[in-house]
Formats: C-alpha cells, sequence, structure tokens
C-alpha cells in the first residue's frame, strides 16, 4: 500500500492551474502582467485574456484577467510576491504600476498593477532568479490551512512561526504557498484567486475534507467556484490530472 506521503504526491485531489485577477480592463492587466512575469498573452476556453509562462518559467505560472464592471476592494488577501531583477521596480512604475509604499520596516516594496491589484516586489540581493516566488493567502488560522492545502494539493505543511507554508506540491509553480495569520480576517477582500484541476468530476473529494461550493459551472463559465475552511474563495475545472 501507497504511504500517505507518496499517495498525496501522485494522487493529489487537484492540482494548481494558475491565478484569476478581476479588472475593469483585462487588456491593460494583461499588458502590465505580460511585461512584469516576461510571459505572453493567450486567450482560456472562457476567452478570457491570460498570461502565459515566458521561456524557462513554470508551466503553472498562468495569469487569468477576468472582466469586472466594478472590482471590489483589494486589501491584499491574496496577493503575489516577485523577485526584482535589481534593487528598484523602475520598469513596473513605467509600464504602469503603482508604488503603494517603499521598503521600510519590511524590505520589500508594496505595489499595485494598474487595476489596483496589490503585490509585493522583493529587491535583488543574489542570484536567483527575478519573477514570482509565492502565494500569499492572509487568513485566520494559518498552520490549519496550510496543513488542509497541503492535504488538497499533495504537498506537505511546514511552519514558520505563527505563519505556515505548503511546499513540494505537485504542479505549484513557485517556492511556497504561504499563510499568514491577521486578525479580524473578515475585513480583507482580494481580487485575486487560485485555479485547481480535480481528479473527480462532481468534487466529492473536495466537499467530503469541507470545501463549499459557491457556484456550478453555468453558460459563460465553465469551472465551479468554491471557498476552503477560512473562506477564500477558488475556482475548479474538472480534467485528468
Amino acid at each position: 500500500m501507497l504511504s500517505e506521503t507518496l499517495r498525496r504526491a501522485t494522487h493529489p485531489m487537484a492540482q494548481f492551474d494558475g491565478l484569476a485577477l478581476d479588472a475593469a480592463d483585462p487588456a491593460r492587466a494583461a499588458a502590465f502582467w505580460q511585461l512584469a512575469l516576461g510571459g505572453r498573452s493567450d486567450v482560456d476556453a472562457d476567452d478570457r485574456l491570460l498570461v502565459s509562462p515566458g521561456p524557462g518559467r513554470p508551466a503553472r505560472e498562468i495569469l487569468r484577467l477576468r472582466e469586472a464592471q466594478a472590482p471590489a476592494a483589494d486589501d491584499a488577501r491574496v496577493h503575489v510576491d516577485l523577485r526584482l531583477a535589481g534593487r528598484a521596480p523602475d520598469h513596473l512604475l513605467a509600464a504602469g504600476g503603482r508604488m503603494i509604499r517603499p521598503p521600510g520596516g519590511d524590505p520589500w516594496y508594496v505595489l499595485a498593477d494598474p487595476e489596483g491589484n496589490e503585490f509585493c516586489a522583493f529587491p535583488a540581493v543574489d542570484d536567483r532568479p527575478a519573477g514570482m516566488f509565492q502565494l500569499v493567502v492572509k487568513c485566520s488560522d494559518a498552520h490549519g490551512l496550510a496543513r488542509w492545502w497541503a492535504h488538497v494539493l499533495g504537498g506537505r505543511a511546514v511552519d514558520e512561526g505563527e505563519a505556515a507554508a505548503v511546499v513540494g506540491a505537485p504542479e505549484f509553480p513557485w517556492d511556497y504557498m504561504v499563510f499568514d495569520p491577521v486578525p479580524e480576517i473578515e475585513r480583507y477582500s482580494s481580487r485575486t484567486r487560485w485555479h485547481l484541476v480535480a481528479r473527480d468530476p462532481d468534487l466529492t473529494a473536495l466537499r467530503a475534507v469541507g470545501a463549499r461550493v459557491l457556484a456550478g459551472p453555468d453558460g459563460s463559465r465553465h469551472e465551479w467556484v468554491l471557498a476552503d475552511p477560512g473562506g477564500n474563495e477558488f475556482c475548479v475545472a474538472v480534467g485528468k490530472i
């Protein structure tokens, strides 16, 4: 019989399949992220703009731009962290990004894309490559939620003080999926969600471990919308993994 660790790695409930960002002007957001990530523009099965990974980048580093006439305020409940090629994000600002705050007590910039989606940018300090390196999720129970997502995605949860992270999940494109505890998480909102591809067509396994179904496929959307035990919304398509 397979060990539990091996079973999770080889037969996860779902695999990570990129991110989705709400935008009033998807084309403007796509142009910014194409430059930021060195990717290329494309369209998905629902004719939505997406940024596909550039040369040498992970296959699941995908950003889908979803049109929203009046996107909600973004409190960066879910956001990405990326490393810069140099010390300053001048190229991102020139492309339409906005400075929220420069490094201070924390050694990173907080920026927003032209649509107001916030992210963190870390100045280069060594020879590690520039680009995205982790997804950050603010939550109330960091350790519990990290264990839950490790179970779903096939990785393992690692405690990092009050925070926690998932590492080693198959197809996850970055180093870490970080869970950062904050008080009164219900006050936070986000325009960023992540996409999964699920193994079973009726999402039985995800429902069994506590995922809540918020919406099913309809005429304009091929995926399901679910929420994890922390209330974070994510999208799920059914496919072969």
